[in-house]
């Protein structure tokens, strides 16, 4: 995650507070979400859930994907500081033999805590496929800031590890410095993670 308050220019504290004046929000507002944790909670929970469904059009991603480069050629264009040595070709096969396509990618943000299998309910129930590894480092090199505001998880591809656990790859971040990581399919997820997807065609 990275700091509200050093990235954020006052102009934009400035425009967000007469927006929010507008609608009838006043200084006493602020001073209780201040005191009450609760109500910050539920208020910070409120903005994170209505980013995707207030903002559609920035939050959709065009991403080129490259076929023709191997899988570690695509690790290494992103540029990550660490990756997890069991994401490999042969453990993540990535389906198409060559050539480029091109995706339309988004995040799916249940904003509660869920397990794999419930998510990917709710994602088809959406119309969205999990975004698959090739997309992800795609993803990753074009919009290298994206992970450094949250996990980003890549529910396409999955491997069968160590004592036939499913793990999946997500993508990381810690003081800025960015990770691509597995995680057990089998666990559930809270609140803080969110999902690549790609929209199924109507």
């Amino acid at each position: 995650m990275g700091n509200l308050i050093k990235e954020t220019p006052y102009s934009e504290i400035t425009a967000t507070l007469e927006a929010l004046q507008a609608l009838g929000v006043e200084r006493r507002h602020f001073e209780a979400v201040r005191k009450d944790p609760t109500l910050a909670s539920s208020v910070a929970q409120a903005i994170i859930a209505g980013y995707i469904l207030a903002d559609p059009i920035k939050a959709i991603f065009p991403t080129s994907v490259d076929y023709s480069k191997s899988l570690a050629q695509m690790i290494k264009s992103c540029n990550l500081n660490w990756v997890n040595p069991n994401i490999t070709e042969a453990h993540f096969p990535k389906g198409k033999a060559g050539g480029k396509a091109e995706f339309n990618l988004e995040f799916f943000h249940p904003n509660k805590v869920m397990s794999s299998d419930q998510i990917l309910i709710e994602m088809k129930n959406r119309k969205l496929r999990p975004a698959e590894l090739p997309m992800g480092l795609a993803f990753a090199e074009k919009y290298p800031e994206e992970q450094r505001k949250g996990p980003i998880v890549i529910f396409g591809s999955m491997w069968r590890g160590w004592r036939a656990h499913r793990l999946v790859p997500y993508l990381y971040s810690i003081s800025g410095r960015r990770y691509l990581r597995l995680y057990w399919f089998e666990d559930g997820w809270d609140v803080g993670y969110w999902f690549l997807a790609v929209r199924e065609p109507a």
